[in-house]
């Protein structure tokens, strides 16, 4: 199993607290003990299991729009969007839970042309509002049919936006994008550490594949097809 490199550091201190709570319960020959190092045993099982971060392997395609998140699918709408498309958008807004694994992941191929943090609030991430006033990282993908060569087609850009969005409970979001550089459609692009959401906004005309209520695999859900 892998596990995301921003959670090694929990990881370690997890695992440490729990053995060191075994030494002292065996040091003392304490039912109470025992009792509180089975417990942090179970936490430091758990923060492994939140940070695991696995391969993913699924349908791949320049036209394609893969999930950039595992989670519930709880929100398909068209909207306005005057950061990096500027104009109507059709929104698909993904919630993660605290089981889910939380390792973001690009929905396409291109090139990284916007990369943008609001710092905001922390409202309940399944709520409309939350995609306009939580904290939240927005990446910007320009893709082409002819992205998978690296070729590019005058006429054939498309605009793709993923935003990053925190929870209640989720106070730190990453993301790895620097504007310039080539992505590849389903490599990690961040991670968000506890309940939290992702948008992710398409090119009115696209179709789209997927239904609310969908429970969706980062890198693997296919969410829909880019217009022609």
């Amino acid at each position: 199993m892998n596990f995301a490199r921003e959670g090694l550091l929990f990881i370690a201190i997890a695992t440490a607290i729990a053995a060191a709570a075994f030494g002292l319960a065996v040091a003392r020959r304490s039912w109470g003990l025992w009792l509180a190092a089975f417990v942090l045993l179970l936490l430091a099982l758990w923060v492994a299991y939140f940070f695991r971060d696995p391969e993913r392997v699924g349908a791949r395609g320049p036209s394609l729009v893969v999930s950039p998140a595992d989670g519930k699918l709880i929100m398909i709408t068209e909207v306005d969007e005057p950061s990096f498309i500027k104009g109507r958008a059709m929104r698909l807004s993904i919630f993660m839970n605290v089981f889910n694994v939380h390792v973001n992941r690009y929905p396409v191929n291109g090139t990284v042309a916007y990369v943008h943090y609001n710092k905001g609030k922390f409202f309940n991430a399944s709520a409309e509002k939350s995609s306009l006033e939580n904290e939240q990282m927005s990446v910007g993908l320009e893709t082409t049919p002819a992205d998978s060569d690296r070729t590019t087609r005058v006429g054939d850009v498309q605009r793709v936006l993923v935003r990053q969005i925190a929870g209640l409970i989720a106070r730190r979001i990453v993301t790895y994008s620097k504007v310039g550089e080539h992505v590849k459609q389903g490599d990690r692009m961040g991670i968000i550490r506890f309940g939290s959401r992702v948008d992710v906004f398409l090119p009115v005309g696209s179709a789209i594949r997927a239904k609310l209520g969908d429970v969706t695999t980062a890198g693997v859900t296919v969410l829909g097809e880019l217009p022609h």
